[in-house]
């Protein structure tokens, strides 16, 4: 089996060869690029190294894979549970909103692998329950979102409990000052980075980008219009983008009153209610779905064909991942966007990614101005600047009691 799966990966391209060899590995690509895999397979390639066999004897898991939202943390669990099963290699996700007993089972139990959202999982570590001495492959999947969240201490907790010795693989859209800083303080000196397209922002160019300014009293009016127009036949998917969770359960009511199948998903609602939602939605039985950013990273819903944004999100890096859920594996898809005059701070950042992607840029779009804010650092502000990767090392200085005041 383990001979079957370096066939697999030698067949799937060079970069997903690039873990074999065991070092640290940041991989940078647009969203719908299909990095589950491309992880997940090494993963199970290490746990039957290490365990010499599908038969040998769980004790302690020995992988790892943290991702920012329970419905993402889900959906890498079926990818690697189908992959694993096959050849014995067990897995669990944990996530927060559901009873913890099952899982502190299955954890009991013995599993190879642990996929998890950083909140849940302390918890785990905290009732001692949860064991990650042995963790030596470790997956940081949609990192830049991660740190968004505020998961910094969780992560940092969570990776002080797993081995030192250990393969750390960081994925991202996004490769901004934070992440670049979790990677220098986690990784070896010299990992691997595969950047598939740009660093910069953006978007899939098999999107078609439309982008209306507005005022903000017409959306919904003109959401139902849009619906009409792209969603006439009540058939094929579209996914709605709401800010807020309040947004998004007031458009889920107010569609729901003027005749439309429409689930939602986000924070305010139980994980079974959120569970229940996105199935239907991926089955097709109610392809109209209101959401919040917990939808935007990660998720993998087949033949979504428009999305629109009700609301812009907070960054233009959001606004790449949530068009992102359509147009995927090399099919077209439809963005149409409502722009604010409340967004305007936005407005260059988006005429680029526009502009980047081969897109009209309307011209009400122009009437904000396409100034783009300076990069800031949490603790400097505007003022900082990033440090280049040749720049000279800072010098450790040991004083002797002698020097001492």
């Amino acid at each position: 089996m383990l001979r079957e799966f370096q066939e697999s990966i030698s067949n799937s391209g060079p970069c997903v060869a690039l873990f074999v060899g065991g070092r640290d590995f940041i991989g940078i690509a647009k969203t719908g690029s299909g990095k589950t895999l491309a992880y997940g397979v090494p993963a199970i390639m290490h746990v039957l190294s290490k365990r010499k066999g599908a038969s040998a004897k769980r004790v302690n898991p020995l992988c790892l894979v943290l991702a920012p939202t329970r419905e993402l943390a889900d959906q890498i669990s079926v990818v690697l549970h189908d992959a694993g099963e096959p050849c014995g290699v067990k897995s669990v996700c944990l996530y927060g909103g559901t009873l913890k007993g099952l899982k502190i089972s299955s954890l009991k139990s013995g599993v190879d692998i642990i996929i998890a959202t950083p909140g849940r999982l302390k918890d785990l570590i905290e009732m001692n329950v949860c064991q990650l001495m042995e963790v030596s492959f470790v997956v940081l999947d949609e990192a830049d979102r991660m740190l968004d969240m505020g998961f910094r201490q969780e992560v940092r907790s969570i990776l002080s409990n797993t081995c030192s010795a250990r393969q750390m693989i960081m994925f991202s859209a996004t490769w901004p000052l934070d992440v670049h800083n979790l990677a220098e303080e986690y990784m070896d000196p010299n990992p691997i980075k595969v950047v598939v397209g740009s660093e910069d922002t953006a978007a899939n160019h098999d999107v078609m980008q439309i982008v209306e300014v507005l005022e903000e009293h017409l959306r919904d009016e003109r959401l139902v219009a849009l619906l009409e127009k792209y969603h006439k036949s009540q058939r094929n998917r579209v996914l709605v983008f709401a800010l807020y969770q309040k947004e998004a359960a007031r458009l889920e009511g107010m569609l729901k009153t003027r005749g439309w199948n429409v689930v939602s998903i986000h924070g305010n609602k139980a994980q079974d209610q959120r569970t229940k939602a996105l199935s239907l939605f991926k089955k097709g039985n109610c392809p109209l779905m209101v959401a919040t950013d917990v939808a935007a990273r990660g998720l993998d819903v087949p033949d979504v064909e428009v999305v629109i944004n009700y609301s812009f999100p907070l960054t233009t890096e959001d606004y790449v991942h949530r068009i992102g859920r359509t147009g995927r594996a090399g099919k077209k898809g439809v963005a149409h966007t409502f722009f604010m005059h409340q967004n305007k701070a936005l407005a260059g950042e988006l005429v680029n990614v526009l502009r980047e992607a081969g897109q009209v840029v309307p011209s009400a779009l122009l009437k904000f101005g396409t100034h783009v804010k300076k990069k800031e650092s949490k603790l400097y502000g505007a003022h900082f600047r990033e440090i280049s990767a040749d720049a000279p090392k800072a010098k450790k200085i040991v004083f002797n009691s002698d020097d001492e005041d």
